[in-house]
């Protein structure tokens, strides 16, 4: 089984969302990026809400199987790693 991969905090910081793969094992992370003003986020206030479901189709098309909420932080993003890893 290969690695997951995730982009760094930076990426999920800027309010993109992520959607990656492993097989037929598919996921979505959405940041909910909290502003502390008008340039920095507030780290601490922001957290990924992830999505996993398995199956030949898109997330709009697919029925979730589950689904996770992670702070924002270095730790976070580990959590979350080893949550969907555990979810393939």
């Amino acid at each position: 089984m290969e690695e997951l991969f995730l982009p760094t905090l930076h990426t999920f910081a800027m309010n993109n969302i992520f959607t990656g793969s492993s097989g037929l094992f598919r996921f979505r992370a959405k940041p909910n990026v909290v502003m502390a003003n008008a340039k920095e986020v507030d780290f601490d206030q922001s957290h990924i809400f992830v999505e996993y479901w398995h199956g030949l189709y898109c997330y709009e098309k697919s029925e979730m199987e589950g689904s996770e909420t992670f702070p924002m932080t270095e730790e976070g993003r580990q959590a979350m790693l080893d949550w969907l890893t555990s979810k393939i």
